[in-house]
Parts: C-alpha cells; sequence; structure tokens
C-alpha cells in the first residue's frame, strides 16, 4: 500500500479521535495539542525507520521511550492515557504499516470503533469513582461506609481510606460506588425516614471528578 495513503488514512484518523471523540467528551484543550503532535511526530519518524531492517524494533522502543516521557511529565487520568496510548499506535500503523498493507487500515479502525464504543458517556454511567473528604476521623470500615453511602447516594463497593488524620479529625477515602437507577447523587437522593433535616456540623468534601 502507497506510503502517502496511510499517512492520509493516519491524519483522517486522528483528526476523529481528537475531534470527534476526544474533545467532544472531555474538553481539554490542552490535550487536544498533545494528541495531535504525539501522533504527527511518531508518524514522521515511524516512516523514517520504516526503510531500516529493524523499524518494527525501534519503533516499540519509540513507543515505549514516548510513554515514559508522557506520563512522567504530567499527572493523567485513565481515559486520557488511553487517548494518548491511541495516538501513539495510529502514528506507528501510518508509518510502519506500509508492509502490512489493508490490515494496518483495519488496525487502525479497530481503534478508532474501540475508542468510540469503550469512552462512551452511556457505557457503565452509573459506576463512579471520588477521593472524598470527610470532617471526621473514622477508622471503623462499616461506619466509613454507611457514611458515604449517605454522601454519595450509590452503593459503596470499595472504600480506601488513603489518610486517616486523628489530629484534624479528617479521613480521606477513595471510593467505587455505584449510583441508583436514574440517580445522580445526592442532590436526587429521597431523604432517610427519621433522619433531620436540619444542617449538620458533618460536612464533606469532594475533591477530583468522576471518572
Amino acid at each position: 500500500m502507497s506510503p502517502v495513503l496511510l499517512y492520509a488514512v493516519d491524519l483522517v484518523a486522528v483528526a476523529i479521535l481528537v475531534f470527534a471523540l476526544y474533545f467532544p467528551r472531555h474538553r481539554r484543550r490542552d490535550l487536544v495539542v498533545a494528541y495531535l503532535g504525539v501522533n504527527v511526530g511518531v508518524l514522521a519518524v515511524a516512516s523514517t525507520l520504516a526503510a531500516s531492517s529493524v523499524a518494527a524494533g525501534l519503533g516499540l522502543g519509540l513507543f515505549g521511550v514516548l510513554s515514559i516521557i508522557r506520563l512522567r511529565s504530567s499527572e493523567l487520568s485513565q481515559h486520557e492515557v488511553a487517548y494518548y496510548f491511541a495516538a501513539l499506535a495510529l502514528g506507528l500503523l501510518g508509518g510502519l504499516g506500509t508492509s502490512a498493507g489493508w490490515l494496518g487500515v483495519a488496525g487502525t479502525a479497530l481503534i478508532l470503533v474501540v475508542m468510540a464504543f469503550a469512552d462512551h458517556p452511556r457505557l457503565l454511567a452509573r459506576h463512579q469513582s471520588q477521593t472524598v473528604m470527610l470532617d471526621r476521623a473514622v477508622s471503623d470500615q462499616a461506619e466509613l461506609v454507611v457514611r458515604l453511602e449517605q454522601v454519595l447516594g450509590g452503593r459503596v463497593h470499595s472504600a480506601s481510606v488513603q489518610r486517616l488524620d486523628l489530629v484534624n479529625d479528617t479521613t480521606l477515602v477513595d471510593v467505587r460506588y455505584t449510583l441508583p437507577e436514574g440517580g445522580r447523587g445526592p442532590a436526587h437522593r429521597a431523604p432517610v425516614v427519621g433522619q433531620a433535616t436540619a444542617p449538620t456540623s458533618d460536612h464533606t468534601a469532594l475533591q477530583g471528578v468522576s471518572r
């Protein structure tokens, strides 16, 4: 297959990945630049290495080196890491896929299909993750789960204490939970029968964004 055609396929594919999938869903402009730059850079280097007899090994080495550099430079969420590797893979397929022919194009299409499906907002939408700061030091696991379910309005599956501060009376917890059918968290949760409606001193801070 013509290298020029593979380059065109790669550019179209990364444009779909970034502008049709990633940005409309996550709206982070700096990573748009990163994904496009990484893809085109890998495409240029991989196409230069394609004529070498060790092109495959150098391509995989380039994949690993770029991954380490990028992941050490800034903290990324897991879905952003997935898009990052997808952009890398598309660049490698476009640059090194001349001998593979239509298999390279099929691999490019497969990456886009998987990313479109796996990152769809409706896929496992009720399953959430939060880092929660409670303004009370809770060492009992059962009590911690009950308090988190009251705050988050869902069923807690995992509650991992990151920091238990007995001096400042706080608990930092990493929580995995599921929202009820049609539920969107505490604001939509029906009040508990017999529970006081007056505000109490027990406030909870939710840090980060649901993943």
